[in-house]
C-alpha cells in the first residue's frame, strides 16, 4: 500500500503577532515537506485550510474552534501530516487528531530560530498521553537519508521505528542498595506529607501533555490546589512599592544586571521589573496561604495582558538564596532558606519532578535548585553533539556561572509580551547533571532519566547559539551520555526536560539511581536512558 494523496495541516499559536511572524518560515517548511512527499509518489497533498487568511495574514489553525471546522473538511481516513516550524497550541487540533481514522505524521524543521521542534515534541507528548498512535520525523533539509528513508516507509504504510536501544527499564535493574534506600525513603516521606501543588490556571499554551490527571497525581501522594491568576493579579496590586524596591535592591546588591531602557513598548524598564518583583512577592504569599509545596504560574494567556512577564519571579522562586518575602504582617519570613519549586508554563509533569528532586537532593545534602528547559535545538561542536536547553523562566541563578553576578535581565520579546518584563538570563556552569522527564502514557505516570554533562563553549559560540534561538533566555550547553540526537527526538515525550546539578566530587550514578528509586517508589514507571551508569547496577 502506498499513499497517493494526503492532507497537511499546521497548528499555530494563539497569539496573532506570533503567527504572523512565523508564517513565512512555516510556509517554506510546508513546501519542502510536500516536495519531499511528491518525490516519493504522493502526488496530491491537500492543505487545510487551503490558503492563508487574508486578514490574519497567516495560514495556521489558531483556535480549537477553527480546528473543529477544518477537520470537518478532511476525509476521516486520509493520511494526515502535521507540519511544525513554530510553537503551537496542541489543543487547536488535538480533538480532530483523536477522532481522525487515518495515519498521522508529525514533522518539524531542525531549527532553533523557528521552534518547530519544540512545538512538535509538545504535540507528540500530547498524542502519547491521549493514546493516539503517530509517526514523527525531523530534518534540516528534508532531503537527508534518515528523513527520506523513514518518510518513504510511512508513505508505504509501513511502521517507522527510531532506535530506542538506549532505553532501559528500571524494573529490570538491580539498583545499588544504598542509593535505592535513600530514594525510596525520601519518596515515602514525601508521599506521607501529602504535598500540595499550586496550579495557577491549568492548560497554559495548549500543553495537554503538561496536565497530570488527578487520579494519577494523587496516587503519588501529591494533590492539586487550583488557583486563579486573577487572584495573583489582585495580590500583586496589593504589594507596597517599598517591598518591590527592596526586592530589586537586594538583586542589584548581588550584582545582577538589568538592561534598562525607557521605551515601554520595546525595552525593559524599571517599572516593569518592580511589577515583576511584586508578582514574586504575591506568589510566595499565596503559596503560603494555601500551604503549597510547589507552584506553577501560567504566565501567558490572560496574565500577559495585565502584568509584565513572570519569568523573573519564576527564576527567583527556584533559588535557595533569593530576596526574602515576609507574610503580610511582616512577622514571618516565608519559605526561608529554601526554594519554592516553580514549574514554568504550569507544566505539572515538571512540577512533580521538581518537587521530588528538591526533596531528594536536600536529603542527600546537595544544592536542590532544579529547573525545566525547552529541549530547544542542538548542533555538533567539534567532536560532540551539544544541545541547547533554554527556557524563558524558572532557571535559578545558582545554575549560572557567577550566580547572581553572572545573571542579567533583558526584556522579553514584544511579540509575546506586550507589557514587557525581564528574564533571568545566564550561562549554565559546566558540570554533571541528571536530566529527566515525567510524562503520561497508557493512563499511568512514566519517567525517563539519564546522565549528562554541561560543557563550556567559547563565548562567541554561546552568542551564536543565543542568536540562533532566543538571546533573552538562559542557556545550558548539554551533552547527553549515550543518547544520540535522533534517539532523543524519537523517544522523548515532551517539549520540556528537567535538569539538576550533581555537586563536584559526588557520585552522579548514585544520584541517578536514587532518583530512579524515588520515582519507582511513587509508582512512576521509570527508564534510565543512555550510559554512564552500567557499572553501578546489575
Amino acid at each position: 500500500m502506498s499513499f497517493a494523496a494526503a492532507t497537511l495541516i499546521a497548528s499555530g499559536d494563539l497569539r496573532l503577532s506570533a503567527n504572523r511572524v512565523c508564517w513565512q518560515m512555516q510556509h517554506r517548511v510546508e513546501q519542502q515537506v510536500m516536495e519531499a512527499m511528491h518525490k516519493q509518489g504522493c502526488l496530491r497533498i491537500h492543505r487545510r485550510p487551503a490558503r492563508p487568511d487574508p486578514v490574519k495574514a497567516h495560514g495556521f489553525i489558531d483556535s480549537q474552534k477553527m480546528g473543529r471546522e477544518v477537520f470537518r473538511r478532511i476525509p476521516p481516513d486520509s493520511p494526515l501530516v502535521v507540519a511544525f516550524a513554530a510553537w503551537q497550541y496542541s489543543h487547536h487540533v488535538l480533538g480532530g487528531l483523536l477522532r481522525h481514522q487515518g495515519p498521522v505524521l508529525t514533522v518539524a524543521n531542525w531549527s532553533g530560530t523557528w521552534p518547530g521542534l519544540v512545538g512538535m515534541l509538545n504535540m507528540n507528548g500530547s498524542l502519547t498521553k491521549a493514546g493516539r498512535p503517530y509517526t514523527s520525523l525531523w530534518s534540516e533539509s528534508f532531503g537527508d537519508p534518515y528523513f527520506t528513508a523513514r518518510l518513504g516507509q510511512w508513505l508505504q504504510g509501513q511502521p517507522v521505528r527510531h532506535d530506542d536501544s538506549h532505553v532501559h527499564p528500571v524494573r529490570s535493574l538491580r539498583l545499588p542498595a544504598q542509593a535505592a534506600d535513600v530514594g525510596r525513603r525520601v519518596a515515602r516521606d514525601l508521599s506521607a506529607s501529602m504535598p500540595i501543588m499550586g496550579v495557577f490556571d491549568e492548560g497554559c499554551m495548549g500543553m495537554f501533555n503538561a496536565i497530570i490527571p488527578d487520579h494519577l497525581l494523587n496516587r503519588t501522594g501529591v494533590f492539586k490546589e487550583r488557583l486563579s491568576q486573577s487572584a495573583l493579579y489582585y495580590e500583586t496590586l496589593q504589594v507596597p512599592d517599598d517591598e518591590a524596591e527592596a526586592c530589586l535592591t537586594w538583586l542589584q546588591d548581588r550584582d545582577m544586571q538589568f538592561r534598562f531602557g525607557t521605551d515601554e513598548a520595546s525595552e525593559l524598564t524599571r517599572s516593569q521589573v518592580l511589577n515583576q518583583c511584586k508578582t514574586y512577592i504575591a506568589a510566595v504569599r499565596i503559596a503560603d496561604d494555601f500551604g503549597c509545596d510547589t507552584i506553577g504560574i501560567q504566565y501567558q494567556q490572560g496574565l500577559k495582558d495585565l502584568l509584565p512577564a513572570s519569568d523573573l519571579a519564576e527564576g527567583l522562586l527556584n533559588n535557595t538564596d533569593r530576596p526574602p518575602v515576609s507574610d503580610r504582617s511582616g512577622q514571618r519570613i516565608l519559605y526561608e532558606s529554601r526554594p519554592l519549586p516553580h514549574f514554568n508554563e504550569v507544566d505539572e509533569c515538571a512540577g512533580l519532578d521538581g518537587l521530588i528532586t528538591e526533596r531528594l537532593w536536600t536529603a542527600m545534602g546537595y544544592p536542590p535548585e532544579n529547573t525545566l528547559h525547552d529541549l530547544r535545538w542542538g548542533e555538533r561542536y567539534e567532536d560532540q553533539f551539544v544541545w541547547v536547553f533554554e527556557i524563558s523562566g524558572a532557571a535559578p541563578p545558582a545554575h549560572f556561572i557567577g550566580g547572581y553576578a553572572g545573571a542579567v535581565s533583558e526584556r522579553q520579546p514584544p511579540m509575546y509580551f506586550r507589557l514587557g518584563g525581564g528574564s533571568v538570563k545566564g550561562i549554565s556552569k559546566p558540570g554533571e547533571i541528571i536530566w529527566s522527564r515525567i510524562y503520561v502514557a497508557d493512563d499511568s505516570l512514566k519517567a525517563d532519566l539519564g546522565r549528562a554533562t554541561v560543557v563550556h563553549l567559547p563565548r562567541e559560540e554561546t552568542q551564536r547559539r543565543w542568536e540562533q534561538t532566543t538571546p533573552q533566555w538562559p542557556i545550558m550547553h548539554a551533552v547527553l551520555n549515550g543518547v544520540s540526537r535522533d534517539q532523543m527526538m524519537g523517544h522523548h515525550k515532551a517539549n520540556h526536560i528537567q535538569v539538576v546539578y550533581v555537586p563536584h566530587g559526588a557520585d552522579a550514578t548514585s544520584a541517578l539511581f536514587a532518583k530512579a528509586a524515588a520515582f519507582e517508589e511513587l509508582g512512576i514507571e521509570s527508564f534510565i536512558c543512555g550510559d554512564g551508569w552500567q557499572e553501578g547496577a546489575a
